[in-house]
């Protein structure tokens, strides 16, 4: 015995859920579609433009010696900037380990212990404001902290750097944090957790990602900063021996030599800028490797 299909009544004037393409609905859809795409390509061509004219400009001259050889100085040519990537690593270090302890306890205050307090009002608005503070005027507070009384160096250099990242991190870290499910903390205090465990078995793990993001974002913007360095580390023609004396960074390399009359500096210029945006790119790759949360 044949099965027989019964249709509801009325299903036969039910409209076909198909795309007209001459529908009005569907051309503003296109046309908004396609002018996204045209935006995100107009805005994209900066950027690109910029990587292709550093790889043109400043690939040729990559190499093992570049990497580690020393500035050449007046007409010598030859040479690296291999003082100015240890300088910039070194000083970026710095700025690192005294601006994420701080920002990490002033993030877990701001979206844990006192979300709603006045003083984390104030800290918000602080933290908001400094993201905005021109970043000459940090090398100008170090200077007038550390710099008049111990002189230039590496140390100095890495306390300014360190002021522009603390609001990137506090802010980053704080939203983070905030993203952790409410019932992921109920949870752990059903079942005996403290408060202290609740944050840093809970909270901080699963906001794991978002604050590496702000870390890598902070260092990001911290390696390529010249403007508080030509007040606190200077720059140096040699290797770092210690925290206490001027010491080089690519950005600040990239400023002097840039403006040389010679040809080899302005290659090394050149190079120098490829090897920073390079530095940064393998930050943020390893942040995105790491943030992962684990499955």
């Amino acid at each position: 015995m044949s099965e027989v299909h019964m249709m509801p009544p009325g299903a036969a004037q039910l409209p076909r859920l198909r795309r007209q393409p001459m529908e009005i609905r569907a051309l503003k859809s296109g046309l908004l579609t396609g002018l996204a795409w045209l935006i995100t390509l107009v805005g994209s061509v900066p950027l690109f433009s910029v990587i292709y004219m550093l790889a043109a400009e400043g690939g040729s001259r990559i190499s093992f010696e570049t990497l580690t050889a020393l500035p050449p100085a007046g007409f010598e040519t030859g040479g690296g900037f291999g003082n100015a990537i240890i300088g910039t690593l070194v000083m970026v270090a710095i700025a690192t380990v005294i601006s994420l302890p701080i920002g990490l306890l002033a993030a877990v205050y701001l979206a844990v212990l006192g979300p709603f307090s006045q003083l984390a009002r104030v800290a918000r608005f602080v933290a908001k404001t400094l993201t905005g503070f021109p970043s000459i005027l940090a090398g100008v507070f170090t200077y007038g902290i550390l710099v008049v009384s111990f002189g230039y160096s590496a140390l100095a250099g890495g306390v300014a750097l360190a002021v522009l990242m603390l609001p990137t991190i506090v802010l980053a870290a704080e939203e983070a944090m905030k993203e952790v499910p409410q019932k992921m903390k109920d949870a752990a205090y059903g079942m005996g957790c403290t408060r202290s465990q609740v944050i840093w078995r809970v909270v901080i793990p699963t906001g794991l990602p978002g604050i590496l993001t702000g870390v890598m974002l902070a260092v990001a913007g911290a390696a390529g900063e010249s403007a508080p360095l030509l007040f606190t580390a200077l720059f140096s023609n040699y290797y770092l021996s210690n925290l206490m004396e001027p010491t080089a960074s690519l950005s600040i390399l990239i400023y002097n030599f840039s403006a040389m009359p010679f040809e080899n500096q302005i290659e090394l210029a050149w190079t120098a800028s490829l090897v920073l945006v390079l530095i940064v790119l393998v930050f943020n790759i390893l942040a995105r490797l790491v943030g992962q949360p684990k499955v």
